[in-house]
């Protein structure tokens, strides 16, 4: 994950593709809303396959970590 970068300073401290101002979840929304690795790769010229790939693991690491949800008032 020495892609991703997080600074209070940039993009409200969302996670980025280092060097860039594209949010890992931009990335993320673009996949999941049905686009392949080479369509986001086309709207994003600046971007490699394994910036895309590290947005992927961020988000699988993010995961891997115990929720709960609880209801509050």
């Amino acid at each position: 994950m020495n892609r991703i970068a997080i600074d209070p300073d940039i993009c409200n401290g969302q996670p980025v593709i280092k060097g860039t101002r594209i949010t890992a979840r931009t990335v993320l929304e673009f996949l999941a809303a049905g686009d392949s690795i080479d369509d986001v790769l086309a709207e994003y010229p600046s971007l490699t396959r394994e910036d895309v790939l590290a947005c992927i693991e961020m988000s699988a690491e993010l995961m891997s970590h115990h929720f709960s949800l609880r209801q509050v008032a």
